[in-house]
């Protein structure tokens, strides 16, 4: 049992670490004492020709993404732009993600809205920018279906995220800028969780073997049902391409939207 404990531990993080606590810190200064208000400092550059920005992924095996509550939104009822903190294994920020979109969009279209995700670095220099155009997400319209871009940095295209027809099951593919498969994401038949996290499985592109996972983690009854403010774990291998584990940010913020984007959603 305690061996299995500890399995559990490892696979949401080091001890002491909640994926759902927010981050008071949003200064570049460091606090020893406490490492989840640490914001990550660029170090040397790993070998290699790495897009400028992304080289602290290349270290990561384990990503946290942490969206903000939007006070404003849950008082008045309406849909803001979201915002996250993207975060390493002990809650030290490395990257800052905001989104781009306009009311009308946030108002009618709600989580199919059209939007463009800008991803900077703690100097607040943009990195990665998230292209998502306004598309379809039913299996009655299988030609125009969700996908998005992925630049890094901003102006290459690295790759993208799409969406694939199933009837049963939410499968997304990871491209390159050639828009080739390079691996396939499956998500679980049910996403609203039953006070639980949710898995979306990363695999080969034939699907028969799995190399990671991105996690929707359940924060508590009070926050998803309370809060819009939704946490995800992005579990890969550290040697994956930079560029790759990039676009798996995408695809974990276009999870949000499709599946998670409303309160009760992550129940």
């Amino acid at each position: 049992m305690a061996s299995k404990d500890a399995e559990n531990q490892r696979s949401r993080g080091p001890p002491g670490f909640l994926p759902g606590a927010s981050d008071p810190d949003h200064g570049l200064h460091i606090l020893p004492s406490n490492p989840g208000d640490q914001v990550w400092q660029r170090g040397p550059p790993p070998p290699g020709n790495l897009p400028p920005g992304l080289e602290y992924l290349s270290q990561l095996d384990l990503i946290i993404i942490h969206e903000q509550v939007e006070l404003l939104g849950m008082i008045l009822g309406t849909e803001t732009a979201n915002k996250y903190e993207i975060k390493n294994s002990l809650g030290q920020r490395i990257y800052f993600a905001v989104e781009e979109s306009i009311c009308f969009n946030r108002t009618f279209c709600s989580t199919l809205r059209s939007c463009v995700l800008k991803i900077t670095d703690n100097s607040g220099q943009e990195v990665i920018t998230v292209n998502r155009p306004l598309r379809c997400n039913s299996c009655w319209c299988p030609c125009y279906l969700q996908e998005l871009e992925i630049q890094a940095p901003p102006g290459s295209i690295v790759g993208y995220v799409a969406q694939k027809w199933d009837p049963f099951l939410p499968k997304f593919t990871i491209q390159n800028a050639n828009k080739e498969d390079i691996l396939k994401i499956v998500g679980p038949g049910a996403t609203c969780g039953c006070f639980g996290d949710v898995d979306f499985e990363v695999k080969t592109i034939n699907e028969k073997r799995t190399i990671g996972k991105i996690s929707k983690y359940w924060s508590g009854f009070v926050n998803d049902v309370f809060t819009n403010a939704d946490n995800f774990g992005i579990h890969v291998p550290a040697d994956l391409d930079v560029t790759v584990k990039a676009a798996m940010i995408g695809a974990c913020f276009l999870f949000d939207f499709m599946f998670f984007e409303h309160s009760l959603a992550g129940l």
